[in-house]
């Protein structure tokens, strides 16, 4: 028998206010419960954050002086949810900043931490220049995590145009990939909803990518639609541009179906590279 619930992705624009953040994000939480989703999802960042000369400025605190964990925490055992932090910035030991997700428990535990492995160092359309690195530290593991009664593959935002870290997840048991974001505007236009798509497909699992939208302080401008996606790839919700939440069902036994149908996670075979003296020219 498949295992049925509902999922939300919430949608804010953050700003450097953290209390207010959590006002509109809690506000969002309980909408989103109140339309029986029990696994809430919110976006990278979402709790604070300003961008200035390409470089990204997360509200940070140390993560036993982060006031956003207790918040949720109450707020996942009051609504008897689980909620995705899609990210905090939590202060590191060399000064700069981890990018970090939380896994929060209906009983208000933290049951998985992930820090962003994928930098987002880039050149865009327009010369505009953005190094995440400068500010904040990468990690190096990927986490799975429980949640919505299956395995939650982790990850944040840029990590989403390196398939591998998602066949991982997928190989090792993720039904449902998470996907929090703070998208540009840009790149979103451009590449958000195939990417996200191309992962569900590849890996025979859901996704769950709540994305930011609209003008951040100091002028990047997010895209929005946070998506959920079926394992055979159709969009099931989509969050537009404005403030809300994105919500449908999720039925594991279509995750079964799709990687019977195509079982291409167990189909990799081992091959080497060969470069010809005149491609290596």
């Amino acid at each position: 028998m498949s295992k049925s619930f509902k999922a939300a992705c919430i949608q804010n624009c953050a700003t450097p206010d953290v209390a207010e953040n959590i006002a509109v994000a809690t506000r969002l939480v309980r909408e989103a419960a109140a339309e029986g989703a029990t696994l809430i999802a919110t976006p990278e960042y979402f709790s604070g954050l300003t961008t200035r000369d390409g470089r990204i400025y997360p509200v940070a605190y140390a993560e036993a002086d982060h006031p956003v964990i207790p918040a949720f925490a109450d707020l996942a055992r009051e609504l008897s949810v689980e909620i995705l932090l899609g990210s905090l910035g939590v202060k590191a030991p060399d000064g700069r900043i981890f990018n970090r997700a939380y896994m929060l428990s209906q009983a208000g535990e933290i049951t998985a931490r992930y820090d962003k492995i994928h930098m987002f160092d880039v050149n865009l359309p327009g010369g505009q220049t953005i190094r995440e690195s400068a500010t904040i530290a990468p990690g190096d593991r990927a986490v799975l995590a429980p949640g919505g009664g299956t395995v939650i593959g982790l990850s944040i935002c840029y990590d989403l145009r390196f398939a591998a870290l998602y066949r991982t997840l997928a190989q090792a048991g993720a039904e449902i990939l998470a996907i929090p974001a703070a998208f540009t505007r840009i790149t979103g236009q451009a590449h958000w909803h195939v990417l996200n798509r191309a992962r569900a497909i590849e890996c025979g699992a859901f996704v769950i990518a709540p994305c930011q939208y609209g003008t951040l302080d100091g002028g990047a401008e997010c895209y929005g639609h946070s998506l959920i996606v079926a394992p055979w790839g159709e969009v099931l919700a989509d969050g537009g541009e404005d403030e809300g939440f994105a919500i449908a069902e999720i039925d594991l036994g279509l995750v079964c179906e799709a990687r019977n149908r195509i079982p291409a996670l167990t189909h990799d075979r081992p091959f080497t590279l060969d470069v010809s003296a005149e491609a290596a020219e």
